[in-house]
Order: structure tokens, then C-alpha cells, then sequence
């Protein structure tokens, strides 16, 4: 699974080096310019490569970033940092994370519009040049994701990097952004295949492309639109819940059958800090607030389970809590956790660590992983078509054949078929945070539901219910982040979000 990452190690610019055959020779020789790069296919794919290589920036998927989203969110706490300024509302224009998502975003943008620029110059096969394209499209459109998502309008840039012509480029709003993004994504999709060979897995699929455009869709509440949109994705049957949720995130499993977009990594080449940040530095400490809204093996709320027993809290549980958190008295990593293991809050992360429950540890070089990071996976098609479709018209049968699916992966029974609107949604929701527990997403969940000032605001609590930290969240301000300080410097076109100065 890991052949296709050795498209990081080539990236964009590559050196070579030839002879002059004259000392008045003014054209470089040892290196490729702009007039002399785009001769090849090969060097297109080269282009190509580098831009899937941005994905691994340290301001998207690269280090612990997609996974320390959760430490903005209720699910989970990190005792320093960035992350930490953010959920305690003490952030500013000049936090440094707001600029490292910022340039990430950026570098993968002007990445993807040099190849789109200068592809037309390579003589190659008109179909492998509309897929190229077409992968570059997807992949601009991962990369203004966050510009739309976390700061609303930002510079919209379509052309050839340009300092001269860009760099004091205004920003566009949050709608010219949007109509963006389903430009490239629906100009990709049908230019892209849905499945590739063994060397090459990792590209963007048509499947990848639908199932963005239905997380943009539903993050816009376009409501009747992005359940259209998921249904072409479960339609098209090209994917499956794997039957095993626990072995989902598994190093042996990896682009398995539920997976429809993951970024890839490689050791030793292009490796994350997932393990060590998980387990040894418990740099995102699963909360009770997430720990106790997993239901009993019966689909109730603990506070009105049979089953739930205060003395032994993680018996009789929904399966997935055990599966994405570490808790004390529980066989991880082939020993019993103790009492104090995981000293934030008493819990640990153990979605997306490579280890096992019942196996010792093997020692991992340097703290590092491979693991790849999922971007897109068909429960969460699931999951977005049920919301979708509930909002747009209420319950139905599909609603709850959706959940259904999910649901029966890991055991748990099926929804009363007799819930209204607004029950049905609260289930979802909860289904979603489940689901979905420790791989980044909840943060976007409760701000477009509108309940971030609902859910972060007030103090927060270890497993002994001792207070750890205090959270804020201003709704006239934070449902946007700031556009960084060092941004504005350098482009003071660049107009600031309310809440933030000038």
C-alpha cells in the first residue's frame, strides 16, 4: 500500500546536471527553469507528485495536525500550545498556527497552478493529460478547503505563481471561495477514474472527488444538494464499511475498502508523530465529556442505562469507545493501563496509533509512524447523506438504513423508526461524533451546527473530576480564525476578520 508514496521523494523540482558546450552559454544547465521544465510527461508527473507532497505540510496533514483538531473541539485536551490558546479564547492574529495552516494551504495552491499553467506546453495522451488535471483540481480544492472553512474569503488565486501580479491580491469572499471549490471539483470528477492499480494508490478518484463535494456541500448547508451528492457516492458501490472498526486504522489495513481518500506516508521518508503524541506524550487526552456520551451495548444514554455499572464505566459500552480511547484497567499494548498512565485527563487516544491490545510494543524508530492519515471514508459518506437527507426531508427509510449500516458494524441496535425531525437529528449528530471520535473532524461539526458557544464555554474535567482548564469561545468572533499577522504584513490588501484589530 505504500508504492505510490515514493511520489513524495521526487517532488516538483528536480536537479540535473549537464555540460556547457560553450563558456558564452547563458542558459543554466544545472537546473530547471520555467522555459525549460515543461518538455516531458515525466516531468509533468514529477509537478504532479509535488503537489499530492504538500498534503504532508505541517499546517494540513503532516506531524499530529489533522489529530490535534480534536483539541479544539470537546473531545479531547492538549495542556500547552497553540491548539490550547485557541480553545482557552486566548488566540490572536499572531498565533503561530494560524499562519502555518495559511501557507500549507497556500503552497499546495501555487503547487497545483503551475501544473495547470504549463501542462498544455507537454506534448503527451490527451486522456492521461485531462486526469492529471484533474487530480490537480481535486487537489486545489483540498487545499482552499481550509482557506473557506477556518477563515472565511481569503485571495482567490487560479494563475501561475506570480509575486509581482499576486502579492497584494485582496481577498475574496467566502461564496467566490465556495464556488470555487465545486468548480474544480466538479470540472475533476469526470476526468478522473474510480480505481487505480496497486502502484498506484493514493491518487484522487471520481469517488474522492464526489465525496468532497459533499463535505463542502454539507458544511454549506446545501442541504437537498450534498444528499444528492453522497448518494452518487453510495450509489456507485465502490466502497464498503470495513467489518472491523478497531482494524480500520490498522497498518496492515490500509487503503482498505472503506477508504476513499488517505494521505500517504512512508517510512522512513515521510513519517508523522501520531504514536508518540498519542500514547507517550498524551498530547490529546481524550475528555469525560466524549468518554461518557458513548451509550450502553442497548443504544441508551448511560444516564438512563440498565447496564451502566460507576464502578466499572467501560463495561457494556458502545465497542468504539474502547476502540478510540485508552482507559485505565483495559489490555493495550500487552499490559494493563494503570492509574495515572495518561496523566492529562486520564485518558488516551488509541485510533490512529499503530499498536495492538494484546501485543508488546515493538520499538518505532525515532517516535515515528507511517500510518496514513484518512481524509475521506465511507462511514462518513454515511453519515453525511443521513444528515443531508434529514434536514432536506426529514426521516425516512434511507435515513436510517444509513445509520443502520453503521451502527451493525460494531453491534449496536437499530434507531426507533418513530423519531422526529429533531430527534433524529440529535442522533446523528451523536452518531457523527462517534463515529468520528479522534480523527479531527468534530471542531468543523459544532461550528457549522451553530453549538460551538454551546459546547466551549466553561471548565473542563479529568476522569476524578478535577477541573484542568477553563474553555472560551466568543461567537461574535471565533466561528473564524484571524488571518495571520505575518499575512497581513506581507499583503496589507489582506482585510481582518472581525473580533481580531486591524
Amino acid at each position: 500500500m505504500k508504492t505510490f508514496s515514493k511520489y513524495f521523494i521526487i517532488g516538483s523540482l528536480l536537479l540535473c546536471f549537464g555540460s556547457c558546450s560553450s563558456f558564452l552559454d547563458v542558459e543554466p544547465t544545472d537546473r530547471y527553469t520555467d522555459d525549460n521544465y515543461w518538455e516531458t510527461e515525466e516531468r509533468v508527473v514529477a509537478s504532479l507528485n509535488g503537489v499530492y507532497a504538500s498534503l504532508l505540510h505541517n499546517g494540513l496533514y503532516g506531524g499530529t495536525t489533522p489529530l490535534y483538531f480534536e483539541n479544539l473541539s470537546p473531545n479531547a485536551y492538549r495542556y500547552q500550545g497553540d491548539y490550547n490558546l485557541v480553545a482557552q479564547g486566548q488566540h490572536n492574529a499572531n498565533t503561530a498556527l494560524f499562519y502555518t495552516v495559511w501557507q500549507g494551504a497556500y503552497q499546495g495552491i501555487g503547487r497545483a497552478n503551475n501544473l495547470l499553467a504549463n501542462i498544455g506546453k507537454v506534448e503527451m495522451d490527451e486522456s492521461r493529460r485531462k486526469r492529471y488535471i484533474a487530480e490537480a483540481k481535486f487537489l486545489r480544492a483540498v487545499f482552499y478547503f481550509p482557506l473557506w472553512n477556518l477563515f472565511g474569503g481569503a485571495p482567490l488565486i487560479l494563475d501561475a505563481t506570480n509575486d509581482a501580479t499576486q502579492s497584494n491580491s485582496p481577498r475574496n469572499t467566502a461564496e467566490e471561495i465556495y464556488t470555487q471549490l465545486l468548480r474544480d471539483l466538479n470540472e475533476a470528477i469526470p476526468d478522473l477514474p474510480a480505481s487505480y492499480g496497486a502502484n498506484e494508490k493514493g491518487r484522487a478518484t471520481s469517488g474522492a472527488a464526489l465525496a468532497f463535494k459533499a463535505r463542502i456541500l454539507l458544511y454549506a448547508r446545501q442541504w437537498e444538494e450534498a444528499a444528492k451528492t453522497a448518494k452518487e457516492v453510495i450509489d456507485a458501490n465502490n466502497y464498503q464499511l470495513f467489518p472491523d472498526y478497531r482494524g480500520l486504522f490498522y497498518l496492515e489495513n490500509e487503503g482498505n475498502e472503506e477508504v476513499i481518500f488517505d494521505v500517504q506516508f512512508k517510512f522512513p521518508e515521510f513519517t508523522h508523530g501520531f504514536d508518540i503524541n498519542l500514547d507517550q506524550y498524551n498530547n490529546i487526552g481524550p475528555l469525560p465529556n466524549l468518554v461518557n456520551d458513548y451509550y450502553d451495548r442497548e443504544g441508551k444514554n448511560i444516564g438512563q442505562s440498565n447496564l451502566y455499572d460507576p464502578a466499572k464505566p467501560y463495561e457494556n459500552r458502545d465497542p468504539r469507545l474502547q476502540a478510540t480511547v485508552i482507559v485505565k484497567g483495559s489490555l493495550f499494548k500487552g499490559a494493563v493501563v494503570t492509574e495515572g498512565q495518561y496523566p492529562r485527563t486520564g485518558y488516551g487516544q488509541k485510533k490512529y496509533t499503530v499498536f495492538k491490545d494484546d501485543i508488546p510494543a515493538a520499538t518505532i524508530p525515532d517516535g515515528q509512524s507511517e500510518l496514513n492519515y484518512i481524509l475521506l471514508r465511507y462511514a462518513d459518506v454515511l453519515l453525511m447523506y443521513a444528515e443531508a437527507q434529514n434536514e432536506a426531508y426529514g426521516p425516512d427509510q434511507s435515513v436510517y438504513n444509513a445509520l443502520q449500516q453503521i451502527r451493525s458494524r460494531i453491534g449496536m441496535p437499530g434507531l426507533s423508526t418513530s423519531l422526529s425531525q429533531d430527534e433524529l437529528r440529535r442522533e446523528i449528530r451523536h452518531e457523527r461524533r462517534i463515529e468520528l471520535a479522534g480523527e479531527g473532524l468534530y471542531y468543523y461539526d459544532i461550528r457549522r451546527w451553530g453549538i460551538a458557544q454551546e459546547v466551549l464555554n466553561g471548565d473542563i474535567y479529568n476522569d476524578k473530576g478535577q477541573r484542568i482548564d477553563t474553555r472560551r469561545f466568543n461567537p461574535q468572533r471565533d466561528n473564524l480564525w484571524p488571518i495571520p499577522a505575518i499575512a497581513i504584513q506581507e499583503n496589507p490588501a489582506l482585510a481582518q476578520n472581525p473580533g481580531y484589530g486591524n
